[in-house]
């Protein structure tokens, strides 16, 4: 893989000099985690695949309230910072078919690395709502309760289920997910306040 124009503490660092609300920041670091154990479980270049989980949202703090920019500003910001064509299409492909996004809802997801990261990024939404739940643990998260509140379409409402299932697309499945997915962030649960 390409080297990156950025080491991640310089992207953590980054991304803390912009208007970034904690949970923001709390889901750049899960889908980091996340995208890096797919990586891992992939044969991939984990660090690679971490940074793009990292800045995916790379320009959420200037288009959370214009989210018609949203994933177009950023190819704009991640451009300026070194970042190569490849990198930033894979960034932008978690726009993709989104329709309030109108310069990307005609596009569609083809490559293993963009149906990870879409499913990867979704599913954080999902899995910091349970734990919040059990109040702020994730330490004894099981994949079967985790499969419960997937399949409770009034749980976390707002997280698209048919998006993480596009990990389905990559050859692994939904509960393989869930567990890699819980896994990697009890390895982070310090820095994204759970316990």
């Amino acid at each position: 893989m390409p080297d990156m124009p950025m080491t991640r503490n310089d992207a953590v660092e980054f991304l803390k000099g912009m208007d970034q609300q904690p949970a923001d920041m709390n889901h750049y670091l899960e889908t980091e985690a996340i995208m890096k154990a797919l990586a891992r479980r992939f044969g991939e270049d984990s660090e690679y695949w971490g940074m793009l989980g990292l800045l995916h949202d790379v320009d959420w703090a200037s288009t959370r309230d214009d989210i018609k920019g949203h994933c177009i500003k950023a190819a704009e910001i991640l451009g300026q910072k070194g970042f190569d064509e490849k990198f930033i299409q894979i960034v932008q492909s978690h726009g993709y078919a989104h329709e309030e996004i109108p310069a990307l809802k005609d596009k569609q997801r083809t490559e293993k690395i963009e149906h990870a990261l879409i499913a990867a990024e979704t599913l954080t939404g999902i899995i910091y709502a349970y734990a919040l739940m059990k109040g702020k643990k994730i330490s004894n998260m099981e994949v079967k309760g985790l499969e419960k509140k997937f399949k409770d379409k009034s749980f976390a409402a707002k997280c698209n289920r048919e998006l993480v299932k596009e990990i389905e697309k990559t050859g692994l499945t939904l509960n393989e997910l869930f567990e890699l997915s819980i896994n990697a962030l009890k390895e982070i649960k310090g820095d994204i306040g759970l316990e």
